[in-house]
């Protein structure tokens, strides 16, 4: 067997330059171009290796009811291969999905998000990468105080995706705004990215580093925010009665870069 170039030139004893998380990651993740005299600093990730989910920066959510269903906590973990599973499966006689949040342990304003994820393969529940803080819930300041900012969302099973943000709590004042991507076949195979660039002014969306959405809506949230990997039971993605069980939804990382002089 060919050895790889790595390998060949440790055996005879050189080295390659070092080449950091960062830099590899940026060449991964579509990062929109910075402005002169900036660049992006990857400030927080999970790659999701090992066994075990780390617990200093994600909060397992459960056990409790959610939707249609249930988010239990033992449905949220690693694959042991790199990647995050989140299950969605019949649990006796209800059904149950993973969750986890950042809530407490990272939450911040304005940034490059992005997740690379496999989509699930069976109706009746739906993937999402999304944000959210406590100032959804108040009301009048046009969003600027909290905003639920749906990165995607993947209800369909065909390579259509949606995002999706919501303000001034989920009452009578409730407002949204969105914009549903038309279908794209390529998405249902394999991982892909999904992204936002939130800056003070506006949000902007991406799949596969190409812009899907551009918008000023809800006034633009001015504070921190959780990120949130979730699924979720319910109509909007089907009959879950017609699923074939478990299916899952695969995540190979999470990563946020900040702009930096």
């Amino acid at each position: 067997m060919i050895k790889p170039l790595s390998a060949l030139l440790v055996l005879f004893g050189l080295a390659l330059p070092a080449i950091s998380l960062a830099q590899t990651a940026a060449a991964k993740d579509f990062l929109p171009p910075a402005p002169a005299g900036k660049q992006w600093k990857l400030i927080w990730h999970d790659e999701f290796d090992g066994t075990q989910l780390d617990e200093t920066k994600w909060n397992r959510l459960g056990d409790y009811p959610r939707k249609g269903g249930w988010w239990l906590k033992e449905d949220a973990y690693l694959s042991g291969k790199g990647t995050l599973l989140l299950r969605t499966r019949k649990d006796g006689g209800r059904y149950s999905c993973g969750a986890l949040d950042t809530q407490g342990k990272f939450e911040h304003t304005f940034g490059y998000y992005v997740a690379r994820l496999k989509m699930p393969t069976q109706p009746g529940h739906w993937p999402a990468f999304w944000m959210a803080c406590p100032g959804i819930g108040q009301v009048g300041n046009a969003g600027r105080d909290g905003t639920e900012i749906d990165i995607v969302e993947i209800p369909w099973r065909t390579g259509k995706v949606t995002m999706n943000l919501h303000w001034d709590g989920y009452g009578k004042d409730h407002k949204t705004a969105g914009r549903t991507q038309p279908k794209a076949p390529e998405l249902t195979q394999g991982f892909h990215d999904y992204a936002l660039l939130w800056t003070p002014e506006e949000y902007v969306f991406y799949v596969d580093g190409k812009e899907a959405w551009r918008t000023k809506a809800s006034g633009v949230s001015q504070v921190p925010e959780y990120l949130l990997l979730t699924e979720e039971i319910g109509d909007w993605g089907g009959d879950i009665k017609k699923a074939d069980l478990p299916d899952l939804c695969e995540v190979d990382y999470v990563r946020v870069y900040e702009m930096t002089k």
